[in-house]
């Protein structure tokens, strides 16, 4: 049976695709993980909350081990999720990190208690999939030691990898899919369970949660066109997953469109156009326990 989280989404059945995006963010996101470790003490444990396949589980296991070592934790709910980002992990870690795997549910009761204090906890747009955001930020809150750091990448630019008239349906495509996937978004909070409503910036939210030396910084994902095929694989993994989210959303003509940028045999197919790419800006807000 699938295993279904709190937004119902089936994320073991999109393991394949998280990997491959990991494998195109894996340069900036090294780059945001020693960033992250630098200012941690000596033999620190890190946590890595809602880990999925392990795309930021790698580079914080290469930063501590640059660090002089540590440990990190990988939490998931998923069980495929974690048994994979838990085998990258490890052999990256080269054993100098030590590498703990715990399945658990942030929104369950005390899901962290496991882990004792930690000194940095990531969490990568893992937050707004459950019911009660602010919450679930204040449970990571609890498990932070004195003084340590709370990293929650939300939030950022619209991810863009189409060019703006594909010369298949009318222009725009790009832009009626993000509406249409936050026309998506807001009905697949109003329908979780318990639900809750988070009526602020994520600076707020984390002042809220009682962290204090607030600040935010992005990072950006780039990939030009042409690009290489794995750019390509991961705009039809990108496409495929849009459509099935938002093709009630759309217009016939455009979920028409759709169908021939994912047909492997259409001259439009997007996994052989020269002309995908790939560029996305995240945030981060960071936070520390007082």
């Amino acid at each position: 049976m699938p295993h279904h989280t709190h937004d119902g989404i089936d994320w073991s059945a999109r393991l394949h695709a998280m990997r491959r995006y990991g494998s195109l963010q894996a340069e900036a996101l090294s780059s945001v993980a020693r960033r992250l470790v630098a200012p941690l003490p000596d033999s620190p444990v890190v946590m890595d909350v809602g880990c999925g396949a392990g795309s930021m589980s790698v580079p914080l296991v290469s930063a501590l081990r640059e660090h002089g070592g540590g440990v990190l934790v990988l939490v998931d709910a998923t069980p495929e999720l974690l048994d994979a980002a838990c085998a990258a992990a490890r052999t990256e870690g080269d054993g100098v990190v030590t590498v703990k795997p715990v399945l658990a549910d942030l929104a369950a009761e005390d899901p962290l208690s496991f882990a004792g204090p930690v000194e940095l906890i990531w969490g990568s747009r893992v937050i707004h999939h459950l019911p009660d955001q602010l919450r679930g930020v204040k449970r990571l809150v609890e498990a932070l030691a004195p003084g340590g750091w709370l990293a929650l990448a939300e939030g950022g630019l619209e991810t863009r990898f189409l060019p703006w008239d594909l010369g298949v349906g009318s222009p725009g495509l790009q832009d009626r899919m993000a509406a249409a996937r936050a026309s998506w978004f807001t009905a697949m909070r109003e329908n979780m369970t318990g639900s809750v409503r988070l009526p602020v910036g994520w600076n707020v939210a984390l002042a809220d949660a009682g962290l204090g030396e607030i600040s935010a910084f992005s990072f950006v994902v780039d990939h030009p066109a042409p690009a290489k095929q794995l750019v390509r694989d991961w705009a039809v993994d990108r496409l495929t997953w849009l459509s099935e989210i938002t093709g009630p959303h759309l217009h016939p003509s455009d979920r028409d469109a759709l169908r021939r940028l994912l047909n492997p045999s259409d001259s439009e197919y997007a996994g052989a156009r020269e002309d995908v790419f790939l560029l996305e800006t995240d945030t981060v807000h960071v936070g520390r326990r007082r």
